[in-house]
């Protein structure tokens, strides 16, 4: 299925999945168009990480001494 044109009738019978997909994807798209956008979504990414990341950790202590 084409879902670059879809009408509204189309895109309420779109499974939720595929909706939700649909809706990041663009959001994504539209974000990375401008600075600000890309700094909001390194920030979204950023936020979801679950595991420190040490080489940076290690390097900014070094330069402060530590």
């Amino acid at each position: 299925m084409d879902y670059c044109h879809l009408n509204i009738a189309e895109v309420q019978e779109l499974p939720i999945d595929t909706y939700l997909f649909l809706m990041r994807e663009a959001m994504i798209y539209e974000n990375s168009k401008t600075e600000e956008g890309r700094d909001y979504l390194y920030d979204c990414w950023r936020m979801e990480q679950t595991k420190p990341d040490r080489k940076a950790i290690r390097e900014k202590l070094q330069k402060k001494g530590g």
